[in-house]
């Protein structure tokens, strides 16, 4: 991960379950083989799959005392608390992991780095704290550049943030590589990054140049692969997260888009006590996505990547047949299922831009 293989601790204080270690979650998910525990007092003695879903027999333990005597070199920070910034309570456990001699992986908006305690630290023990939502030094303006890509490009949206963008995306990426595809994954968020070992945390950059810096990671994407794949961020019905959302729309100028969907979940997410707005049905969000993608570059919604995980399997089921009634697309849930459906189109929709290009 991000250089060298590692052997992780991933920190989830507090907060180690299926939704709320969305940055554990996924690093589980997708590089098991470098977890060796994870750090939850509250959850200690248990396994990563009894909490989270993922992560097999990994150990839950208490501290990183107990960590250690499982011969970690890093430490993960697996949760990105609301505001970004390092938990008091936290400080201790990366500075003793610095000590320690090991890497620090961190998603926060608080750059670590960047604080003099923790680097003079890391200096004298030489390890390394890693930032991956660092903005990058280039400020680039988006200029439409990415609706003239000859490769596919697929933007995972959704009716609310948390709902499966970068898992929906990531699935699709596996599945289009067992049909044989020549596929990219485009990370824009910190969780994607630690999966795929790049991309840019694109709410560390300055708004003016979000789409700019989305437009240059599909167009580098594209020039290896057929099918570009990009990670959504945000809902575009969303009061805090619609700006990023309509950058991505823009910037990647997707041909296909993938709508997500948390089954269960009536109402949008918001940190305010206040009363959230309702989340939309799937048929106004496919016309609306598609309505806002077409101001830049005309794109259609492909099929609906439901998460299911709140509810049992008939229940699931029932769901996703239910969406497809409603919205005539393929529906699927990639975790308990397969992403075959969506797949399947995708490499249709790639098929027929091939010939209509050589037929040109």
């Amino acid at each position: 991960m991000l250089g060298k293989t590692r052997r992780l601790a991933v920190l989830a204080e507090g907060s180690f379950n299926a939704t709320d270690a969305k940055t554990a979650v996924g690093v589980l998910r997708y590089r098991p083989e470098e977890v060796v525990a994870v750090i939850d007092s509250t959850r200690a003695g248990r396994s990563a799959q009894s909490c989270a879903g993922v992560g097999g027999e990994i150990p839950v333990v208490a501290n990183l005392e107990g960590a250690a005597a499982l011969e970690p070199n890093a430490l993960l920070l697996g949760t990105a608390p609301q505001g970004g910034a390092l938990p008091a309570s936290w400080r201790a456990v990366v500075a003793e992991a610095l000590m320690r001699g090991w890497d620090v992986l961190s998603g926060l908006h608080e750059l670590l780095a960047d604080d003099a305690e923790l680097a003079t630290l890391a200096a004298a023990k030489g390890c390394q704290i890693l930032d991956v939502r660092r903005a990058p030094e280039g400020r680039p303006l988006a200029a439409r550049r990415a609706a003239d890509v000859d490769a596919l490009v697929v933007l995972t949206v959704g009716s609310d943030c948390n709902t499966g963008k970068m898992t929906t995306a990531l699935q699709l990426r596996d599945e289009l590589r067992k049909k044989g595809a020549n596929v990219a994954f485009v990370a824009t968020g910190q969780t994607g990054i630690f999966v795929s070992d790049q991309g840019v945390a694109i709410d560390a950059v300055p708004s003016d140049f979000v789409a700019g810096v989305v437009e240059q990671l599909v167009c580098d994407a594209a020039r290896d692969a057929d099918i570009v794949l990009v990670e959504g961020q945000g809902a575009l019905h969303h009061p805090a997260y619609s700006g990023v959302t309509m950058a991505l729309l823009h910037g990647a100028c997707p041909d296909s888009l993938v709508l997500c969907h948390q089954v269960g979940r009536t109402h949008l997410r918001i940190s305010d006590a206040g009363p959230a707005p309702r989340i939309k049905s799937l048929s106004e969000l496919v016309r609306d996505y598609e309505r806002a993608a077409s101001w830049m570059h005309p794109a259609r919604v492909v099929g609906v990547s439901l998460n299911t995980m709140t509810v049992n399997e008939v229940e699931g089921r029932r769901a996703i047949e239910h969406a497809q009634q409603l919205t005539g697309l393929p529906v699927v849930d990639p975790i308990r299922s397969s992403a075959d459906a969506i797949a399947s189109v995708l490499l249709r929709r790639w098929e027929e831009r091939r010939r209509d290009a050589a037929s040109a």
